[in-house]
């Protein structure tokens, strides 16, 4: 079992910055490709980005290219979102998901997941 932790959510106004982070714990021996993918009110999960056990592939939602950077720290088992440029419709709980297996851009594929935090952007 592996658990997550995210943290660093909040209220930012329309361009500013937020960085997230996701601390795992428990069988963190595995290699594990790490994901966020995040819900806004009424709307289905929507995948983000998504890096691969040693960092070396990533894949990103067009709708966050460019603005958002996905990176991990194996020796801490932390994954971070490094977000720019945030925009009101980034507005959404954010989550941090895991699978014992390559990356994968479907919810459905991923089988830990964190509790979420919140991100409100403000216009």
């Amino acid at each position: 079992q592996v658990q997550l932790v995210e943290s660093g959510g909040g209220l930012v106004q329309a361009g500013g910055s937020l960085r997230l982070s996701c601390a795992a714990s428990g069988r963190t021996d595995s290699a594990y490709a790490m994901a966020w993918f995040r819900q806004a009110p009424g709307k289905e999960r929507e995948f983000v980005t998504v890096i691969s056990w040693n960092g070396g592939n990533t894949i990103y939602a067009a709708s966050v290219k460019g603005r958002f950077t996905i990176s991990r720290d194996n020796a801490k088992n932390t994954v971070y979102l490094q977000m720019n440029s945030l925009k009101p419709e980034d507005t959404a709980v954010y989550y941090c998901a895991a699978r014992s297996a390559g990356i994968a851009t479907n919810w459905l594929f991923y089988d830990y997941w964190g509790q979420g935090t919140q991100v409100t952007v403000s216009s």
